[in-house]
């Protein structure tokens, strides 16, 4: 696509409206050029991440209240807009998210009706994951069911599997 607009030029023997039929170029990519973020803009925006971070549960409107209150001058459409280019959504519960989606597949839960009375019967893992300044860490923990008691971790800065199979090796061998 870039290299058929950079075919286009504005003193053409051709307009420019049959140079884009041409090249099956929208001419709105033609005309539009992209307007660098205003200074007013970005700070607000690093306003709005700081807020977001700390509350991500917060819609446009109590977003847009919490920038007022902190001396800005914004509105709700103006905060919509700058949500829209961080790519920022409220966090919430959405509806039907415990149904499974057409053609997942459902694995069965092993452990109902077991009870659970003795240590290394049976064991938890999970991943999280925790926002830093640059990416993300990632924690996985194995623990024992019974005592809740943690067998192992590893933290690792990628999602990769080493860390899972470093840290099942791990507690295999205690």
């Amino acid at each position: 696509m870039t290299e058929r607009k950079a075919m286009i030029t504005t003193r053409p023997r051709l307009p420019v409206t049959r140079q884009c039929q041409l090249l099956a170029v929208p001419r709105s990519n033609v005309y539009a050029r992209s307007q660098p973020v205003s200074t007013a803009d970005l700070t607000v925006m690093c306003v709005l991440d700081e807020v977001y971070l700390k509350w991500p549960f917060y819609g446009s409107r109590r977003l847009c209240d919490v920038l007022q209150q902190r001396g800005h001058r914004v509105n709700r459409k103006r905060v919509q807009r700058l949500m829209r280019q961080m790519g920022l959504r409220a966090i919430y519960p959405k509806p039907r998210t415990s149904h499974p989606g057409h053609g997942h597949k459902m694995y069965p839960y092993r452990l109902r009706g077991l009870t659970i009375n003795r240590s290394n019967q049976a064991w938890a893992s999970d991943i999280c994951y925790m926002p830093m300044a640059k990416g993300f860490m990632y924690l996985t923990v194995i623990m024992d069911w019974y005592s809740r008691r943690v067998l192992t971790w590893r933290a690792s800065n990628t999602l990769e599997t080493e860390a899972c199979v470093e840290a099942l090796e791990e507690a295999l061998r205690r």
